[in-house]
C-alpha cells in the first residue's frame, strides 16, 4: 500500500472509532451510566484490526494472525466486563473520576461525558491498536520465525490475562502480598497479560517496515496500565508516576 492509502486506512479507523464513541455517548444518556465502556474498550481495539483485515493489502497470513490474536484477547474480556457487577463497579469508578474534576452531578457528568470518557477512549484505542492496523498494510516480507514465535507470546498473554482476572476476583484487596509482587507495579495482575499481548502483536507487525512505526501502541498501553490507572501503586509515591 502507498503512504496515501495507509493514511486513508488509519483515518478511516479513527473516524469509525469517533463515530462509535459518539453513538455510545448517546446511548449512555438513555441508560444513565457509562459502565459499559469497560466492555467496549477491548472491542474498540479489535475493531480497527477487522477493518484493516478487510481493506489492507498486506500479507494474508500476517493479517489473519493479527486479527485472530486480537480477537481471542478481546472477546473474553468484553464478555467478563458485561457482567452486572463489573458494570456497576465501572460506573462507580467513572463517577469518581467525574467527581474529581467537578462534574459529579448527573447533568454535568452527561455533558462532560464526551470529553471525559468517550473521546479519550477513541483516541487511545486508535493509538494502542496501531500494531494491528499497520501490521496489515505491507505484503512483504511474509511472516517469519519471529512472528510465529511471538504469536505464542500473545496467546500466552491472553491466557495470563484470564488467569489474572480470576485471581483478582479471588483477591480483590489492593495489598500486594495478597496476590504476589505484580501489584507492586500494576493495579491488577491481568494487566501483565494485556501488556504481553500488545507487545507480541507489535513484534509480529514489526517484521514489516510500516509495522515498526506502531511501537507507540504498546508504549501507550504500558504507560496507561503501569502509571495512569488510578491505583494504590507503591511506586507512585517514589517516582511521582
Amino acid at each position: 500500500m502507498t503512504l496515501a492509502e495507509i493514511a486513508a486506512l488509519l483515518g478511516l479507523n479513527f473516524g469509525l472509532l469517533l463515530a462509535t464513541m459518539a453513538g455510545l455517548w448517546a446511548l449512555s444518556l438513555r441508560w444513565k451510566g457509562v459502565g459499559f465502556l469497560d466492555a467496549v474498550w477491548p472491542l474498540a481495539l479489535a475493531g480497527p484490526a477487522a477493518v484493516s483485515f478487510l481493506l489492507a493489502g498486506g500479507d494474508p497470513v500476517r493479517k489473519g494472525l493479527l486479527l485472530w490474536l486480537v480477537t481471542i484477547w478481546a472477546l473474553p474480556q468484553a464478555l467478563r466486563r458485561l457482567a452486572p457487577v463489573a458494570r456497576a463497579e465501572a460506573d462507580a469508578r467513572y463517577a469518581a473520576v467525574a467527581e474529581s474534576v467537578g462534574a459529579g452531578e448527573e447533568g454535568s457528568r452527561r455533558r462532560a461525558g464526551p470529553l471525559l470518557f468517550f473521546l479519550p477512549q477513541a483516541v487511545v484505542a486508535w493509538m494502542v491498536s496501531l500494531p494491528v492496523q499497520l501490521g496489515q498494510v505491507d505484503f512483504l516480507p511474509t511472516v517469519g520465525w519471529i512472528g510465529g514465535t511471538v504469536a505464542v507470546l500473545a496467546v500466552a498473554g491472553s491466557g495470563l490475562e484470564g488467569v489474572g482476572s480470576l485471581r483478582t476476583a479471588r483477591h480483590p484487596s489492593a495489598d500486594p502480598s495478597a496476590v504476589g509482587g505484580v501489584r507492586h507495579w500494576l493495579r491488577r495482575p491481568d494487566y501483565l497479560g494485556d501488556i504481553a499481548v500488545w507487545w507480541g502483536l507489535f513484534l509480529i507487525a514489526a517484521e514489516t517496515g510500516p509495522g515498526r512505526a506502531a511501537v507507540i501502541g504498546p508504549i501507550v498501553l504500558t504507560f496507561i496500565l503501569a502509571h495512569w490507572t488510578r491505583t494504590e501503586n507503591p511506586r507512585r509515591e517514589r517516582d511521582g508516576g
